[in-house]
């Protein structure tokens, strides 16, 4: 069950004060404070967690200060929607809205190799007006012998190149909490130029321990994405780690399911999931068509079957792309076979914004139909 306060009710009122009162006496009742912070007002938003059937909802919703309680029923309760369509499926970080109803491009080096192409992705980006791109410093991998990353050490020169480029969110994957705090370290030190969403990648999802601590810090957005082994639903449920510690801002990402189903691309494509998120929960949703394909292969219409995934996903409502591209691919560190070249830049970001505008268009007639009912 949650309890949504009305707007001017803060912790220090008399109205908080009584609410928690009554709140606190309900047997075989734990209580979560959660505060959503926008950018004129804070919202709080009490969670009850044990027997709530045993909770009178109307009684509580009579509470001095409560504006209206919400019962659930999917395990994921802070990111779920709950049939509660007015709370925000939104949030502001750098400058950059992430929502159900945007689309961010975040394209850019699956690792960080020199500062040469950091510099050659970021004047590529800004030239064609994007803000946000992806840079690995941490890399994962399943041979123990294979580049791991550069780590803090690069993390210098991608802060301040993005600051000199106006590039105002990267996409960084972690796997250890010690890498959020170098991170921080790193942005403090160069002056806070610029923006990090912090990925954890499929590997991680149900790394519980990372979760949490990715979602004790408030400062940086997260990016989860889909486990790759396992269902939909126990992906969600990581999600809802994050948000348990705190942490709202999260984007579910869709990469691919590891199955020989998927072949001849990496992964079997999962697009089909984008509105299945938006309508289980209130995270944007963002598609990895490079490691769902895994290659650049062209179809016999000359597009690429990246494109196509893209394409796909963008049309069924995807909110943010995450998408590799290099300056040379032959000499990437990491995954150079599916990388985008940085001349076919400005034609991916057309056949984006082509896709993008038949789903607004999709959208507008099913608006009109049903209107008409």
């Amino acid at each position: 069950m949650i309890v949504i306060l009305q707007p001017e009710i803060t912790r220090d009122s008399a109205e908080f004060r009584g609410i928690m009162a009554y709140l606190e006496k309900l047997p075989n009742i734990q209580i979560r404070i959660h505060e959503e912070l926008g950018s004129q007002q804070v919202l709080t938003e009490l969670y009850l967690i044990g027997k709530t059937q045993q909770v009178d909802a109307a009684d509580v919703a009579t509470l001095p200060g409560v504006e209206r309680v919400v019962r659930i029923s999917a395990e994921y309760r802070i990111l779920g929607r709950h049939k509660d369509e007015q709370r925000s499926t939104s949030f502001e970080y750098n400058g950059v809205h992430f929502g159900q109803d945007s689309l961010n491009v975040f394209a850019g080096l699956c690792a960080v190799d020199t500062p040469e192409h950091v510099e050659q992705m970021m004047q590529a980006l800004q030239a064609h007006g994007q803000v946000c791109t992806r840079m690995g410093a941490y890399k994962p991998r399943t041979n123990p012998y294979a580049f791991q990353g550069h780590g803090k050490n690069c993390l210098p020169y991608v802060f301040e190149l993005a600051g000199k480029y106006g590039i105002q969110v990267i996409a960084m994957e972690v796997t250890h909490e010690s890498h959020i705090e170098e991170i921080q370290q790193a942005l403090h030190a160069t002056g806070h130029p610029t923006g990090v969403m912090l990925q954890i990648g499929t590997r991680n999802t149900q790394n519980f321990e990372l979760l949490k601590q990715a979602g004790r810090q408030r400062e940086f957005p997260v990016l989860l994405k889909r486990g790759f082994g396992i269902t939909l639903e126990e992906s969600l449920n990581a999600a809802e780690y994050l948000a348990s510690e705190g942490n709202h801002k999260v984007v579910f990402g869709l990469r691919g399911m590891k199955t020989n189903m998927g072949d001849p691309h990496r992964n079997f494509v999962d697009f089909s999931h984008v509105p299945v998120v938006k309508r289980l929960t209130r995270m944007p949703v963002c598609i990895d068509p490079s490691h769902s394909v895994g290659v650049r292969t062209y179809a016999p219409d000359g597009l690429q079957d990246i494109f196509h995934v893209t394409a796909q996903g963008v049309i069924a409502g995807a909110n943010m792309i995450l998408v590799d591209f290099h300056p040379d691919p032959p000499t990437a560190l990491v995954d150079g076979p599916q990388a985008l070249l940085l001349s076919e830049l400005p034609h991916f970001l057309e056949d984006v914004a082509i896709a993008r505008d038949a789903y607004l268009k999709r959208v507008a007639a099913a608006q009109r139909c049903a209107s008409r009912d």
